[in-house]
C-alpha cells in the first residue's frame, strides 16, 4: 500500500511552505488524495507531481488562473501554446523593464543634480514610450503584408552615392538596419544619440555588421546630447552635410525649433534636411464616416482635425523660418483588420478623451464594421505619416 504524505512532507520535498498548500487547495489546484482520521490532509506520488507542475509554472511567471487551467486540459498542444502566450508575457515585461532602465540612463546622462522634477519626467518619459511601443507592436501586426515602414522611410530619401550624412537621435537605427545593404555606395553616416538608449545596441550592432556594407560606405556613431551647444559646437566643426534626418524626435526633445534651427546650420547649400511630425490623420475621416453612419455625434473628430491642423500650420511656420522650401511627403501605410473589436480598440485608443462615448454606442460600431468585414473580408485602414523635406533654396 503506497505510504500518503502530510501536507508538511509534500511542502518539505517540494520547497514550499505549508500555506501554499492550502492555497493551492482552496484555489482548486491541489486536492488531498484523502484525510486521516484526525481530519489531516493527506498527499500520495501523484499528488507531488501536480505540486511540482504548479511550483515549475510559477516559477516561470503563471498565475494560479494560467495554472489551474493548463492542469485541467493537460494537453501537450494546450501546454506549448501556453509557454508560447507566456515567453510572449515575459518578453515584453522585459522590454518595459529595459525601457525604464533607458529612462533613467537618460536622465542620469544628462544631469548631475536630480530633483522630484527630473523623477516626474522619467514617468512621463516611460509612459509616453509605452504607448508608442504600443503602437509599434499594434502597427506591426496589421501592417504586416505591407512594404517595411523603414524601407518606406528609405526609399522617401532618395540617397545617392558618396554622401554624407548626419542622422540626429538615431536610437535603434531601424533607417539603417533594415536596409543595410542598400546604402549607397561611399556614404558617410554618422548618428548621434546618448549613452542609455537605445544606441547602445546599434553600437554594437555596426562592428559586428560593417564588412556586410556597400562598397565605400561607412557608419560611426557619436555620443553626445543634442540639447547642448557644446554637441552643435562639434558637429558644425565636422562641416556641411548633404542630408540631415531628425525622425521621430518630437517626444524627445523639449525645443524641437532648436534641433531644426542647428540643422539648418549644418545642412549643405543644396543638401535635404529631413524631420516628421505635424501629421493630420488620415484615418479621422473614416473613424468620421463610420459615426456618422450609425448616427453618433462625430464633432469630436472635427475638433482633433481642427487641433492637429493648427500644429501642423505651426510646423510648417517654423520650419519656413530657416528654409526656403519645405515640401510635405506623405508616406502611406495600410491597416489590415479582420476583427471589428480591434478596430473599435483602436478609435477608443486613438481618442483616449472621447473613450467613454465611443463605448456608448461600442455595438452599433461592432455591428458597422463586422457588416464591411463580411462583404470584403477585412477592413483597410490608410494611414498618412507626415514627413517633412526642407531645402535652403
Amino acid at each position: 500500500m503506497e505510504k500518503k504524505m502530510t501536507s508538511g512532507e509534500m511542502a518539505k520535498k517540494a520547497g514550499v511552505s505549508q500555506k501554499a498548500i492550502r492555497l493551492y487547495d482552496e484555489k482548486g489546484l491541489l486536492k488531498p488524495t484523502e484525510y486521516s482520521e484526525g481530519n489531516y490532509r493527506l498527499y500520495d506520488d501523484a499528488a507531488l507531481q501536480i505540486l511540482e507542475k504548479i511550483v515549475a509554472l510559477k516559477q516561470i511567471g503563471f498565475s494560479l488562473e494560467e495554472i489551474r487551467d493548463n492542469l485541467k486540459s493537460g494537453e501537450a498542444s494546450d501546454i506549448k501554446g501556453a509557454l508560447e502566450i507566456q515567453l510572449q508575457k515575459m518578453e515584453e515585461k522585459k522590454y518595459q523593464l529595459e525601457k525604464i532602465t533607458d529612462a533613467i540612463k537618460r536622465t542620469l546622462a544628462r544631469k548631475e543634480e536630480l530633483d522630484w522634477d527630473d523623477v516626474a519626467e522619467i514617468v512621463q518619459y516611460v509612459s509616453a514610450d509605452q504607448s508608442a511601443d504600443e503602437r509599434h507592436w499594434d502597427a506591426l501586426k496589421h501592417t504586416s503584408g505591407e512594404l517595411d515602414w523603414y524601407v518606406r522611410i528609405f526609399n522617401s530619401l532618395d540617397l545617392k552615392d558618396g554622401k554624407r550624412v548626419l542622422d540626429l537621435g538615431c536610437g535603434y537605427a531601424k533607417l539603417w538596419r533594415n536596409n543595410w545593404t542598400d546604402i549607397p555606395k561611399g556614404t558617410k553616416i554618422t548618428g548621434y544619440d546618448i549613452h542609455g538608449s537605445w544606441a547602445d545596441d546599434f553600437a554594437r550592432f555596426i562592428p559586428e555588421n560593417k564588412d556586410k556594407l556597400p562598397e565605400g560606405a561607412d557608419i560611426k556613431l557619436e555620443f553626445a546630447d543634442l540639447e547642448d551647444e557644446k554637441t552643435w559646437d562639434k558637429i558644425d566643426e565636422n562641416g556641411e552635410y548633404d542630408v540631415v534626418i531628425a525622425h521621430y524626435l518630437d517626444s524627445e526633445i523639449k525645443d524641437i525649433e532648436a534641433i531644426v534651427a542647428h540643422a539648418s546650420k549644418v545642412v549643405a547649400e543644396d543638401g535635404l534636411f529631413s524631420f516628421n511630425g505635424a501629421n493630420v490623420a488620415n484615418w479621422n475621416n473614416l473613424f468620421k464616416e463610420a459615426i456618422e453612419a450609425i448616427g453618433e455625434d462625430s464633432s469630436f473628430i472635427d475638433e482633433t482635425i481642427a487641433g492637429q491642423t493648427e500644429k501642423r500650420n505651426q510646423y510648417i511656420s517654423m520650419m519656413e523660418k530657416y528654409f526656403a522650401r519645405v515640401e510635405s511627403v506623405l508616406l502611406p501605410n495600410f491597416w489590415h483588420y479582420t476583427e471589428a473589436k480591434e478596430i473599435v480598440e483602436k478609435m477608443k485608443d486613438y481618442y483616449r478623451a472621447h473613450e467613454k462615448a465611443i463605448a456608448g454606442y461600442e455595438n452599433k460600431l461592432l455591428a458597422y464594421f463586422e457588416d464591411k468585414i463580411e462583404k470584403d473580408g477585412e477592413f483597410v485602414l490608410e494611414a498618412r505619416s507626415q514627413f517633412w523635406h526642407c531645402y535652403k533654396k
